[in-house]
Parts: structure tokens; sequence; C-alpha cells
């Protein structure tokens, strides 16, 4: 049986016959090809034509690839950043802690010293926070009553005096600041010895020496030291540097302000000295009934003298 068209629609060369022959052209084309190479220049003319319709085919497939490849990357490069960011933050965490225990470690070192120099026994404390009060300066350390701590303790930091405890609770104590407005302090120059009494100045973080007289022997850069007369704060401790003097013609007193040696409010480790209070004197109710009662007494044998 055959499958050829119908004779009326049969023309030309047999389909076998064309098939043969295209079939015996490429066999030799492909000899000729692997023998000589005659036909490396016909394929590069073609394909050098073909190159721009090959890249018009290829660009959404490489556009496809880009655009995945830069989303893949970009998506990388964030979690590098994001652990690079984090690694940076725990870094600067290290840093900032390993500073602020060189500092503590260097102001403990300081306050050992400043313990030696003076013959009383001290405790270190740590400031929590100032109070919230406007009006006045004071801070808060973690030392109370169980830890022995009590009113009048003065409190000093590796430079100088910062202030006294004035209430003592049982966890934690409040300690009044030098510059607060309340506060006074005996004192002295320690240039030429001159007495006085420093007191919370006006303007901020400043101490003033009152009712001096105006020629008083003040210069600006005078050391000012504890005088010990209070008998709470031991002689001699460093307390403020001279500042200003004013002497006005018209007031009869000197204005003498002082800055704090001491750090008021940045000083976190403090040393508060556990001095005994000075004695009460006693109290005047109690002596006058042993006053009156000599007198009466006095008189009493007076009047038995008279009688005899």
């Amino acid at each position: 049986m055959e499958y050829g068209p119908p004779p009326l629609f049969n023309q030309g060369v047999s389909a076998r016959a064309r098939l043969a022959f295209f079939s015996l052209v490429a066999s030799a084309l492909i000899i000729i090809d692997a023998q000589v190479n005659a036909l490396d220049a016909i394929r590069n003319g073609v394909e050098i034509l073909l190159y721009p319709a090959q890249r018009a085919l290829l660009w959404p497939r490489d556009a496809v690839e880009g655009i995945a490849s830069y989303l893949t990357t970009l998506h990388g490069l964030q979690e590098e950043n994001a652990r690079l960011r984090q690694a940076a933050v725990e870094q600067s965490q290290h840093a900032l802690q390993a500073a602020q225990l060189l500092a503590e470690n260097d102001q403990l070192r300081k306050l050992a010293g400043v313990r030696e120099r003076i013959a009383a026994p001290a405790q270190v404390v740590v400031a929590l926070y100032e109070s919230r009060d406007p009006y006045s300066r004071k801070i808060i350390i973690d030392r109370g009553s169980r830890d022995h701590m009590r009113a009048g303790g003065p409190v000093l930091d590796e430079n100088g005096v910062v202030g006294q405890v004035t209430r003592v609770f049982p966890l934690t104590a409040e300690v009044t600041l030098l510059v607060d407005k309340e506060q006074s302090l005996p004192v002295q120059d320690a240039r030429n010895g001159l007495r006085a009494v420093a007191f919370g100045g006006a303007e901020p973080s400043t101490l003033e020496l009152r009712f001096l007289p105006a020629n008083v022997d003040v210069q600006s850069g005078d050391n000012i030291v504890t005088s010990g007369l209070d008998g709470v704060y031991p002689a001699g401790l460093p307390v403020a540097t001279v500042t200003r003097v004013d002497r006005d013609i018209k007031d009869q007193f000197a204005r003498v302000v002082l800055k704090p040696v001491a750090g008021m409010s940045s000083s976190r480790m403090l040393l508060v000295l556990m001095v005994d209070p000075p004695p009460l004197p006693p109290p005047a109710e109690a002596a006058r009934p042993e006053s009156g009662t000599s007198l009466r007494g006095n008189a009493r044998a007076g009047a038995k003298a008279v009688r005899r």
C-alpha cells in the first residue's frame, strides 16, 4: 500500500528522492567541515548576524536572573549589616562597661588613699540618685541604718568634701550637699589660717563666705579647707577654691564666692566617715532643779545659822 499523493497532485521529484539528496549533501558538508574547516567563515558570519537576535531573545532570561541576583545580594547584605550592627553595639557596650569599671577602680583607689590619710573609720557608698526636690541639693546613697549609718557623718569623694548625711533610713540615707542653701561648714583659708563659715551660695553649685569685713585678707585662688572646730569634719579636708572676692565700699562686708573641689553630682563612689557626733550640752531643764535645790539648801542653812 502506497501513501503518496493522488496522481493529480503528484508533480516534480518525489519526497524520497529529495530526502536522499539532502541527506547526501548534509553528509558531504559534515565531512568537508571536519576535514578542511571550510565552513568556519560562514559559521562565524552567521553567528555575527544572529547575535543581536540571540541577545534580544535571551534578554528576559537575563533580566529575571539579574533581578533574582540583586534581591539575593540585597537580602544577604541586609543580614550582614544587621549582624555587624549588633556586633558593634555589643562591642560598644563592652567598651563602655570596661571604661566604667576602670573609672570606678581608679576612684576606689583614690578613696582608699583618702581613707588612709584620715584617721577615722569610713564606708564606701554609691550615690543612687539625686533628690527630686528642685529647691534643695541632696543625693541618696545605698547605705542605711542597718549598715550603721548615722546622721551627721561627713561625705567625701577623692577630691574633697561633698556634704553631710542628714537623714538615715533602713536601707538608704540622704546626703545634703555643701552647695545646698541651708548647709554650712566651718572652714579656714589654708594660706593665712583665716577662719570663717561657708554657706551654700546664691549662684548654682557655689559656696560663699559670709560676714567677713570688706578688707579681709582673702584672694582669688586661695584653697579653703575644713577647720575642724565643729568636731564633725576632720581639720584640713579640701573644701573649695576662692573664685571671686567682691569688695563694695558701701557695704561693710565682702562677698567671697567659692567653687567646690569635689564633684557635687558627678561622683558615683563616695566615702562616709563614721565619726561620733559631738556630745550634746545638758538640757537646761535638768540643770535648773539642781541649781534651785542648792539655792534653797543654802537659804535654809543661812536661816538656821541666824536662829542659833
